[in-house]
């Protein structure tokens, strides 16, 4: 486990420009650098860079954060990959902290895993090249496919073989236990060999090491077994979430912006073999969201070859939806008849082959329509299951503009009124809205939060029920609340001085505000808010001050998106000394955060003290109806010493209009 201290030295020394950079061709912009963004498609850049705040973010999809978590979005790594990656860019010793027992189990248990898997694989390529039946059958079969020994050795292919437990004897032999051998899949539960007499694809992880393996019978002689077997779940290896050849082809897919999306493992090596590496294989099964979500790291779009069958083609389109449903780019190529992408690169060459993909692929939702219409022809009922078919596909596609020009290329094509398509659009949308909303698990969602505390508001105050309904939010004070928390995670860290009775003394404008709101403090409405509050408390308790970092490493995500949005603007402040006209009336925005505090909470106690006032005028209205001279006398005090304080405020705070 990382020592907490060398986490913090990786995120201090990691510059987000220089990161960035080795991914991203950015340019200057003012203050900041600007690219296209490598996690979604676009021509026009949104995808902005902070070298002052450290921080990245597009303003077109909505990622961002800091140097770590770009590393992890971009490359797929978890937490700790990624600090390793740029401890490694950086030249930092990584100090690691004695874990518990239970994790230091746990890590050595998953370590084993992958040791043993790295066991099997030099065990199939030693059975391949040095022994005989490796060399007549599996070396034979795979030189029959074309393969070289350069390819052979580049995907580490391998050989198990007839006999009935002859990995699991050298494996035990070697002191692995069974009981991993039977995890992993390698070992069958009467301690016999998983793979026998099979050719091996190993499937490997992202960063290289095998997880998993696949094995192709080579007889045929019992019709029963099947062609294809691959290794079962295990604590490495989640078959939805891996791609096949995904670790070889990532960074000519994020060079080509296209990714290329096959069957076999053999469609794969042969594509690669012949200079095509933007090559992934699904592996015969249908696609799952984390596999798309594993592609679109490095892409936007894919293009999927499909054989030159229609009656497999169109059971697999139904699968392909979901690739629109996130957002991305799917053309489909159809092959000659009877050919594969490895029988045809290898019957045309590669050129050729590139030539055909080019020529060949065709939109996803226009492919569909057309094949589909092809079979309904002019029966009604046929005609109507299409146009269902295809309105639901082109209702995952959350782009409206998208949207709109996928309607009117159908429309033509479907000779449909596009009325009649988007009316039928919008039912699909609704219904998977009405859908998620049902599956969505109780106390989950902080919008509900959010929405219960705005009707509980409206029911209140009178008052605030009109205000914030009138500009949309989710309690009458959040404009302020939000204000206030901006300034608290922009320019918390900074420093200023405040006077005191025997002169000047020198805070963190975090310490500033907090002083000033105590009063207030427990009366924040925003459940995020409050929690980014409760977060610097802690830290003053311990004696330090939070900065954005130590936020946007929080392990909550609306606290990160929150702070992300703080810190972050499509605009950029106008650079007024070089036009000769420098602010006369107050600092640069960036250097006036003490003014700005200042103002932030005098309008926030104001706007909190006006709520009390309004709650306690219904009190006092209600006591006199009751007829209770008591209570009304309380109120009537309590209303009176309210005023004060609201007096106060603004004599203090003189741009303030009651």
């Amino acid at each position: 486990m990382i020592a907490p201290r060398t986490v913090n030295e990786i995120i201090e020394t990691a510059r987000i420009e220089e990161v960035v950079e080795d991914f991203v061709t950015l340019k200057r912009r003012g203050s900041n650098l600007v690219g296209l963004c490598p996690f979604h498609n676009e021509k026009t850049p949104s995808f902005n860079v902070s070298p002052s705040k450290n921080i990245f973010k597009c303003f077109g999809c909505g990622r961002g954060g800091n140097a770590v978590q770009f590393v992890m979005e971009h490359e797929n790594f978890t937490f700790p990959e990624a600090l390793r990656f740029l401890a490694k860019k950086y030249s930092i010793e990584i100090e690691e902290d004695k874990p518990s027992e239970e994790q230091r189990a746990a890590q050595l248990e998953e370590e084993s895993f992958y040791i043993l898997n790295q066991f099997a694989r030099e065990f199939f390529q030693k059975q391949l090249f040095e022994t005989v039946p490796g060399k007549t059958i599996g070396l034979s079969y795979f030189k029959e496919r074309g393969f070289l020994e350069k390819t052979i050795r580049k995907f580490e292919l391998g050989f198990s073989p007839a006999q009935r437990d002859a990995f699991t004897k050298r494996a035990l032999e070697a002191q692995y236990k069974i009981e991993s051998l039977k995890q992993l899949g390698l070992t069958t539960k009467y301690d016999t060999d998983f793979f026998k007499n099979r050719v091996i694809f190993p499937i490997h992880g992202l960063t290289g090491k095998p997880i998993a393996f696949a094995g192709r019978a080579l007889s045929t002689a019992d019709k029963r077994t099947p062609k294809y077997i691959n290794s079962p779940e295990s604590p490495i290896y989640h078959k939805s979430k891996v791609l096949y050849g995904l670790y070889f082809a990532r960074q000519e897919i994020r060079r080509q912006d296209n990714c290329y999306m096959v069957e076999g493992y053999t469609d794969v090596i042969s594509l690669h073999q012949h200079g095509i590496e933007n090559v992934v294989a699904s592996s015969g099964t249908s696609l799952t969201p984390e596999q798309i979500k594993a592609v679109k790291r490095y892409s936007a779009n894919i293009t999927v070859l499909y054989d030159g069958d229609p009656a497999g083609v169109k059971a697999a389109l139904r699968g392909l939806d979901l690739i629109l449903e996130e957002g991305m780019n799917v053309r489909l190529v159809m092959l000659p008849d009877n050919q594969d992408p490895d029988s045809y690169i290898r019957e045309v060459g590669a050129t050729e082959f590139e030539d055909f993909l080019k020529k060949n692929a065709e939109d996803f939702i226009l492919f569909k329509t057309r094949i589909l219409q092809s079979d309904a022809g002019s029966d009604p009922i046929q005609r109507s299951l299409l146009v269902r078919d295809v309105v639901s596909s082109i209702s995952r596609i959350a782009d409206p503009i998208k949207r709109s020009i996928y309607v009117q290329e159908c429309s033509q094509l479907l000779q449909m009124e596009e009325t009649l398509l988007v009316r039928e659009i919008n039912k699909h949308i609704q219904e998977r809205l009405r859908q998620k909303a049902r599956e969505r698990p109780t106390g989950q969602e902080i919008e509900t939060d959010f929405r219960n505390l705005r009707e509980q508001n409206e029911k209140e105050v009178t008052g605030g029920k009109h205000e914030a309904q009138q500009i949309g939010l989710r309690s009458p004070d959040e404009y302020q609340e939000r204000d206030l928390i901006r300034i608290l995670v922009c320019h918390g860290h900074k420093e200023v001085e405040i006077e005191v009775e025997d002169g000047q003394e020198v805070f963190s404008l975090a310490e500033y505000i907090f002083q000033n709101i105590e009063d207030i403090r427990d009366n924040f409405d925003h459940p995020v808010y409050r929690k980014i509050l409760d977060m610097y408390e802690e830290a003053f308790i311990s004696g330090e001050v939070l900065s954005h970092q130590d936020l946007l490493m929080d392990e909550e995500i609306e606290v990160r998106n929150t702070v992300m949005e703080m810190l972050t603007t499509p605009y950029e402040y106008s650079d007024w000394d070089k036009n000769d006209l420098p602010l006369q009336t107050q600092k640069h925005p960036e250097e006036n955060y003490m003014e700005d505090s200042f103002s932030a909470i005098m309008r926030l106690k104001l706007k909190k003290i006006k709520g009390r006032i309004r709650e306690n005028q219904k009190i006092i209205e209600k006591v006199r109806e009751e007829g209770d001279p008591t209570q009304l006398e309380i109120h009537v005090k309590i209303h009176m010493e309210l005023l004060k304080m609201r007096n106060h405020i603004t004599d203090q705070f003189k741009n303030v209009i009651i």
